[in-house]
């Protein structure tokens, strides 16, 4: 590999079908509730935020090499310059804290022990990403899309939980697990009928729970269990590499995050 391709990957996140994964919640929560400025600067911040936890875990799991420490510290202080005065002006921010550094603790972990793709860990980023679909509309045009289904005080602050923010936070946890499942069947554990099987299972309650929420939502679970299924029993007989599995992914999201925005304000429950 040239000596500028391995620079850049200590830099730019070179997972494919990652950056929907981190993107995509957080956009379908500032669609659902009117994007505003303030989304924006929040999506900035949590972009570096991924490419800081990114860089981070490499130098964890190198044990701290050199060659890894500068985009830590690059990443770490273009965060603080650009997430520092957004808690300062909104400091209810702050109320996700916890959740957002538990999940934290948990991927550095991983990286640490040098886990970083076990499910566990999959499942910490997986519950991060889907979770800000629920942070976005709290700074949105319209806070509660929906109406308020709950809401919890911290630090005497008390923050609403829109419904629609919370639907499509379960949506994107369930189909981006599925994802993390189907990814697995197609490269780390190709051939491995307990993967395969886990997969698919997955995909059919999620398939039968979208269309009991909303026939839109199962339809896309229906795309999604097609593709668990095939893609797999395709590869048995030929390779398909990991540029086109990401690519799938990609797409797949990108269903699912259109499903979301259309699907989510016409839930019945």
């Amino acid at each position: 590999m040239p000596i500028a391709s391995r620079a850049l990957r200590r830099w730019i996140p070179d997972q494919h079908g990652a950056w929907a994964m981190v993107l995509l919640p957080a956009m379908a929560g500032m669609t659902l509730s009117g994007a505003t400025p303030t989304q924006l600067w929040l999506l900035a911040a949590w972009l570096l935020c991924y490419f800081l936890q990114f860089s981070a875990a490499r130098w964890l799991k190198s044990r701290f090499r050199k060659r890894y420490r500068k985009p830590v510290l690059v990443y770490g202080a273009s965060t603080a310059a650009v997430g520092v005065p957004f808690v300062l002006l909104h400091p209810e921010v702050l109320t996700w804290a916890p959740v957002f550094g538990v999940l934290l603790i948990v991927s550095l972990m991983a990286s640490w022990s040098r886990r970083e793709r076990s499910l566990w860990a999959n499942a910490a980023a997986v519950l991060a990403t889907a979770t800000m679909a629920t942070v976005m509309p709290l700074f949105g045009e319209h806070p509660t899309p929906g109406g308020t289904a709950v809401g919890f005080d911290v630090l005497g602050m008390h923050v609403p939980l829109s419904r629609e923010g919370c639907y499509a936070a379960a949506i994107f946890a369930f189909t981006q697990f599925g994802s993390v499942l189907f990814v697995k069947t197609m490269i780390r554990e190709r051939g491995r009928s307990s993967y395969l099987n886990a997969s698919v299972i997955w995909n059919v309650v999620l398939t039968c729970l979208g269309f009991a929420a909303q026939p839109t939502l199962g339809a896309s679970g229906a795309a999604l269990l097609a593709r668990s299924v095939v893609l797999p029993l395709l590869a048995r007989n030929r390779t398909i590499g990991p540029m086109v599995t990401g690519l799938v992914e990609c797409a797949t999201s990108l269903m699912v995050f259109a499903s979301v925005v259309y699907a989510v304000p016409r839930i019945g429950w």
